[in-house]
């Protein structure tokens, strides 16, 4: 099939588009190589994509409509996988403008190219920071998610709605995916297990936000890119939801369209996260511990029914094998810079 996906060159687009390609698939990325993060990385893991004659990139920002339209329309796609976005809930405090006109203009521009030129089925990156003040646990597709905490989770709660309005207007058959803290090789530096690595790695100190008290849902990358592979075969279907017992579809009552948590349920506190590495790395870290920061959330902690009963799959790397993934990568980028 042929597979158009924004933010190719990112952390998961990257891993993505390499597994795509490596099954056959016919591959055209869209990112804008941002400096938000250093852009050598990013070059990277194109150069990466590039050895193979499935895969074209056009470098572009969202907000430029003229070329994402030109781009997507010339490719005609069967599947597209939307993952480009200003991430982080930190950098969102500082730089609010960014995730206005890369989230909502961005979102809103590639939704007018599908509309334009249908394709079978839209896949959407959204986030579990959509669950924000829910104190329910573990977060389900079917808790509100009225009180975002930080303007990323607002802005990608707005993504969710706005597929949903275009599903339901033009029968755009779409799946919003919900991430929990996804990490392993080539990972972003401004995540946690980048930065943590990194910092025991050279003997500088690590900050730890909550005073540790914080838990995540993490999903190692392999196992999120498996997840989305058998989703690009779940296409909704208006009026047909799942009726496996003890499980509750999200399925629209109006539009072809759901929504899906790609996680574990198995969520990990912060110092274990931590101790993990420690024994990974083969030493100890120097803390600094801190209280919470704004715009975060104490814990997270995903329903995975409902991928299980679409999928038959749950994401289950260890992480103590997932952050060893990582530290064989991070080592062998290390030595090639």
């Amino acid at each position: 099939m042929k597979v158009f996906v924004t933010g190719a060159a990112g952390f998961i687009g990257f891993h993505l588009c390499r597994r795509l390609l490596a099954d056959g698939h016919e591959v055209a990325g869209f990112d804008g190589m941002t400096a938000y993060y250093d852009p050598a990385l990013k070059a990277a893991r194109v150069d990466i994509l590039r050895r193979s004659n499935g895969f074209s990139l056009v470098e572009a920002l969202l907000e430029d409509k003229a070329v994402l339209e030109d781009a997507y329309r010339r490719f005609a796609p069967d599947v597209v996988v939307h993952l480009a976005a200003q991430a982080g809930v930190r950098y969102s405090l500082e730089h609010p403008e960014a995730y206005i006109s890369a989230n909502l203009l961005g979102t809103f521009n590639l939704l007018e190219a599908v509309r334009a030129t249908p394709c079978r089925h839209l896949l959407v990156a959204s986030t579990s920071s959509v669950y924000g003040g829910n104190e329910h646990m573990p977060f389900a597709e079917t808790d509100r998610t009225d009180f975002p905490v930080s303007l990323y989770a607002a802005t990608k709660k707005a993504c969710e709605a706005m597929s949903h309005s275009y599903a339901h207007l033009w029968k755009i058959p779409t799946t919003c995916f919900r991430f929990f803290t996804v990490y392993g090789p080539w990972g972003r530096p401004d995540m946690a297990l980048y930065k943590f690595v990194d910092a025991i790695e050279a003997g500088r100190p690590i900050e730890v936000y909550g005073e540790g008290r914080m838990q995540r849902d993490f999903t190692y990358i392999d196992d999120l890119v498996e997840a989305i592979m058998r989703l690009t075969a779940c296409v909704p279907v208006e009026g047909a939801p799942l009726t496996e017992e003890g499980v509750v579809d999200s399925l629209s009552p109006v539009a072809p369209w759901r929504n899906v948590n790609i996680a574990g349920g198995e969520p990990v506190g912060l110092m274990d996260f931590i101790e993990t590495i420690e024994g990974v790395l083969g030493k100890p870290a120097d803390k600094i511990m801190l209280p919470m920061q704004q715009g975060d959330v104490v814990a997270t902690f995903a329903s995975a029914e409902l991928l299980r009963a679409l999928t038959g799959y749950v994401p289950a790397t260890s992480v103590g094998e997932g952050v060893g993934a990582f530290v064989d990568w991070y080592r062998d980028y290390r030595t090639r810079q």
